[in-house]
């Protein structure tokens, strides 16, 4: 159970007493009920960035707390990510992308424990590029099923990414 930072009191019940917070959770509960799959993962992913961030800040400021609580909140979301991929379409890309994913999920691990800037900042960066790339997908998606372009098969050449690391 999780406790308000001002009260001891569960922050279920400091929500309960909140009507923005309360409009808030309604809102982002309709938001992702109504999503497609492919909002959803950006959604994540946009959760995971901002996440990420607030532990870099924590790691700046020397607020150890907020540093664990915001790459904690980030490593579930990309576990979660890394979780979800389905290989049955392009086996080579899942795999290429679940690699990219876990080399974030261990970038966070290291930085939070040895408290290192550098690699929350690197994670962050795949992260956002991640994202981009994403974005470019769902606009492609979008292209295609309006019918304005011709869709590419998931095997075309070229069409996988590679992680190095």
């Amino acid at each position: 159970m999780q406790y308000s930072e001002q009260t001891s009191k569960p922050a279920t019940t400091v929500f309960a007493n909140n009507p923005k917070a309360q409009q808030a959770n309604a809102y982002l509960r309709t938001k992702v009920m109504s999503a497609s799959p492919e909002e959803l993962r950006l959604m994540l992913l946009d959760g995971a960035i901002k996440f990420a961030q607030q532990g870099r800040e924590g790691l700046l400021q020397k607020n150890f707390e907020q540093s664990f609580n915001g790459i904690s909140s980030c490593r579930d979301i990309v576990f979660e990510l890394m979780t979800t991929i389905r290989a049955e379409i392009n086996p080579e890309l899942a795999a290429n992308i679940k690699g990219l994913y876990t080399f974030i999920y261990t970038l966070l691990i290291e930085g939070s424990h040895e408290k290192d800037i550098s690699k929350v900042g690197k994670a962050i960066e795949l992260l956002e590029y991640e994202r981009e790339t994403w974005v470019l997908l769902m606009q492609r998606l979008t292209e295609e099923r309006a019918g304005q372009i011709a869709p590419v098969p998931a095997h075309a050449e070229g069409r996988s990414i590679s992680v190095q690391g």
